[in-house]
């Protein structure tokens, strides 16, 4: 065995196996895989073995469509039969509400060149006899999905890396890691039988390993307790039952007709498919209970839970009704085992916070489905720096610190009863909230906030009606304009012809100063640095040349810098700066980095009355002159004082308004907020969310990151050429270089239904040729139309040119237009006063 290896993979599931058969066809030829007891012993043993296609996320798609297409080819390379059963998969929909959140997944899919078809009740009947038709709307038919088994197609990559030059150990657990600087060194410990028990032995071996990859599935509590660092991954109770023979489906079958699609019915909770004449039922019922919370004791192996039958009952009664023909067969099997979820359902795949090496794959609910693309991306990651997709909604440090081992629990159960639920692309949930909420909280949950979730922070929405129900924000969600369509309208308006305030607070707030900031920061992001009182929007880039996080920095001093940056990515955007700072500083000399996040608040005000709001409230010696633009000019910094609250004031709006953002004590900002409110009602200041601001920002072209900007697109292509200074060296400028401009991204307005708006996901079409996607969508008040963001041919990125995007399953006219839309030449935001 060897002890001195490249990359070192830990766990031996569908996923382990995946990583280190990628990272060999990658070209890395010393790879090890270690599991502490027998391949797929773990949940893939018990996975059902489902391959849906489908889904919202950009990136997780991409990586189930490549494991559907890898596993169909495993046979050819191995000789190993994985058992993929491509039948099909049938979403079937009880509501018109179903059938259009279907709709939008298909945008999805089509942008990922995923095949669909819609089919309605009659046409499901007539391919499927079997299936009750009655209380359907029709159904979403994904005909390249189907099942796998998860044991065959594990032992199949495993062959497949071994025969690629991997070596597979079994029954030997890392028990400990410890970096050296340039290296891991694994403590691993042989593990032994002992009374039907897996238990450790006096054996042990270090094995050093220049990458780590960690792999353990419900164990990652106790990887995380390893490697000091936290882990939302917990698993949940999953249960599926098999029937004894179904003599109808027997007759179907011996009959010469095919099999049975995996049979979705959402709004029952549960999945049905055949198996050997009769059928599995699968739930996601309310109520399972979060497991292992702490770690997996050392007496639970391949084992399972007691069937908790009562849970179940109402999908099994669905199924019957579903599938009369079932109701005679009896329960032949059942299965109650841990399935591991993250508190928003999707994996944690990329590097370890505050590590070197240390890579995470963790957390697959859908782990065999997931298991050949996260493979395949990862270790484009680790070996090329950056995979083809921009893989940061799947990042383990999108969640913070904060994060706790209750929290991730109690969301990891919400999840798993969200898995049918209607997916609303407006869709917030409230398990553990409010959890961090800014001091001006409840002021504004009693002036109608409806509030969203950001990184762990309550931040408002839009406001709705003062005596709004408990469920207003519930009940106001849809596919199509919902119910707080107009509240978020009347924000934007308030905004583009008064005044508006924005609670901003949940932005990532950094210092970053010492004698080697300056230089550091000059490389570290692709503009000029602004000069002292002056702020520039910038990009940090990745290696290979995209965009990792978009910054305005604020230049305070000669070498004193605060950078803003997106709330959702506080504990993403730490890590990368601190790392990168390390790197340099020997280079560079000293750079000290403070995350500030929760010691400053952030008010924006914006409209064209906003400078007669602050007027009234600012403490100055010559308070008419204090927010000219000859002592406050547009994209500079003044320190000012706002009744008896000290604020670092900016101006700049992302509403493309006169505004400015209000950085103040969050020890003050009730007594801020109070002000601001007094102040601004002789002007009719309204209370603004974050939807109306997504729509305002998008009428000024002003990109979004995670949305138009990031790791699979540089600042060339998001078409951000005034934001580049290419006199200067900085990280990923060369790679940038050598990509071109593959896509362009732009603005366009939409002609689309009169009571619908795009997500930001919708396909975007010349003729019938599909040449794009958008990324962003949403209302224009000022246009009165639908407008959206995305990414098009190069060639076809030019001002006027006719278009078609795909909602709601019709293609509706759309034309690309100039740059900021509104207001071009910025003649608002600069107007003096």
């Amino acid at each position: 065995m060897k002890t001195d290896v490249k990359a070192l993979v830990i766990g031996g599931g569908a996923v382990g196996t995946s990583i280190a058969y990628h990272l060999a066809k990658a070209g890395w030829d010393d790879v090890m895989l270690l599991e502490r007891d027998e391949l797929t012993s773990g949940s893939t043993w018990h996975a059902a073995g489902l391959l849906p296609l489908f889904n919202m996320s950009f990136a997780t798609t991409h990586i189930h469509q490549y494991s559907v297409e890898f596993y169909k080819q495993l046979e050819a390379e191995t000789g190993l039969n994985a058992g993929f059963a491509v039948v099909g998969n049938l979403r079937m929909a009880q509501t018109k509400e179903r059938m259009d959140e279907y709709m939008v997944y298909a945008t999805t899919a089509e942008t990922c060149g995923v095949p669909y078809e819609f089919l309605t009740p009659d046409e499901i009947k007539a391919r499927w006899p079997l299936i009750n038709t009655e209380t359907l709307e029709g159904a979403l038919y994904h005909q390249t999905d189907g099942y796998i088994n998860p044991a065959d197609v594990t032992m199949a990559m495993a062959k497949g890396a071994r025969q690629r030059g991997v070596e597979i150990v079994r029954r030997l657990q890392a028990d400990a890691f410890d970096w050296n600087g340039t290296h891991w060194d694994v403590t691993c410990t042989k593990m032994i039988e002992k009374g039907g028990n897996l238990v450790p032995s006096d054996e042990q071996v270090v094995i050093t390993a220049e990458h780590v990859v960690t792999a353990s599935g419900n164990h990652a509590q106790r990887t995380a307790k390893m490697l000091g660092i936290k882990i939302p991954a917990i698993p949940v109770e999953h249960q599926f039952i098999v029937t004894d023979v179904d003599p109808a489906l027997q007759k179907w079958r011996k009959d010469g007709n095919p099999e049975h699609p995996v049979i979705r019915d959402a709004d029952a909770q549960s999945y049905v498919r055949e198996e050997r004449g009769g059928w599995i039922l699968g739930v996601y019922e309310k109520d399972a209970p979060a497991v292992f919370e702490y770690g997996v004791p050392d007496s639970f192996r391949a084992d399972l839970f007691p069937l908790a039958l009562d849970r179940i009952e109402e999908q099994y009664m669905a199924m019957i009704h579903r599938i009369p023909s079932c109701e005679e067969s009896g329960l032949k099997d059942d299965f109650n085992g841990p399935i591991c979820y993250t508190p928003d359902g999707n994996p944690l795949v990329g590097p370890a916070p505050g590590l070197r090496n240390m890579w995470l794959a963790e957390g697959f609910s859908f782990g065999i489905t997931a298991a050949g693309g996260t493979g395949y991306y990862l270790a484009q990651m680790m070996v090329n720096g950056e995979a083809e997709i921009d893989m940061a909604s799947l990042d383990p440090k999108r969640y913070g610190t904060w994060m706790t081992t209750e929290y991730a629990a109690r969301k990891n159960e919400e999840c798993y009863d969200h898995v049918y639920i209607l997916h609303h692309p407006d869709e917030e949930r409230p398990a553990c909230r409010p959890l961090r909420t800014a001091p001006a909280y409840d002021r504004q949950k009693e002036r109608g906030a409806q509030f969203g979730f950001v990184n762990g922070w309550e931040r408002p929405n839009y406001y709705g009606p003062l005596d709004a129900p408990e469920t207003f924000d519930h009940d106001a969600r849809s596919f199509r304009r919902g119910g707080w369509w107009s509240h978020a309208v009347d924000e934007a308006k308030a905004i583009r012809e008064g005044v508006g305030l924005i609670d901003a607070t949940a932005f990532t707030k950094h210092v970053v100063k010492g004698p080697g900031a300056t230089a550091f920061l000059d490389w570290f992001t692709c503009n000029k640095l602004p000069k002292v009182g002056r702020i520039n929007l910038t990009y940090a880039l990745t290696a290979a040349g995209t965009t990792r996080t978009e910054y305005t920095i604020v230049r305070n001093g000669e070498n004193d810098y605060y950078l803003v940056s997106a709330g959702a990515w506080t504990a993403y955007d730490a890590d990368f700066l601190r790392k990168c700072a390390e790197d340099k500083a020997p280079e560079f000399g000293y750079i000290e980095i403070q995350d500030v996040t929760t010691q400053w608040g952030v008010f924006a005000i914006a409209g064209p009355k906003s400078r007669d709001v602050l007027n009234a409230v600012i403490k100055d010696a010559d308070p008419a002159t204090a927010l000219s633009n000859k002592r406050f000019p547009w994209l500079s910094a003044r320190k000012i004082e706002l009744g008896m609250c000290p604020v670092n004031a900016i101006r700049v709006a992302y509403t493309g308004e006169l505004g400015w953002e209000l950085h103040h004590p969050m020890e003050m900002q009730n007594y801020l907020f109070d002000l601001l409110e007094k102040a601004g009602e002789p002007y009719g200041m309204k209370l603004v969310g974050a939807r109306a601001q997504n729509w305002l920002r998008q009428e000024k072209s002003y990109r979004a990151f995670g949305n138009e900007l990031g790791r699979d697109a540089t600042p060339a292509e998001a078409d951000l050429p005034r934001f580049i200074d290419l006199s200067k060296e900085f990280q990923g400028k060369a790679e940038m270089e050598a990509i071109g401009v593959r896509s362009k991204c732009v603005t366009l307005l939409i002609d689309g239904p009169s009571d619908a708006d795009p997500w930001g996901r919708e396909a975007l079409y010349d003729g019938e040729t599909k040449i794009g996607r958008l990324t962003s969508g949403g209302y224009s008040v000022h246009f009165g139309r639908s407008i959206g963001m995305g990414y098009v041919r190069p060639d076809l990125a030019v001002v006027g040119q006719k278009l078609k995007v795909k909602m709601l399953n019709q293609l509706w006219d759309c034309e690309i237009v100039e740059d900021s839309p509104y207001d071009p030449k910025n003649a608002t935001i600069r107007i003096d006063g």
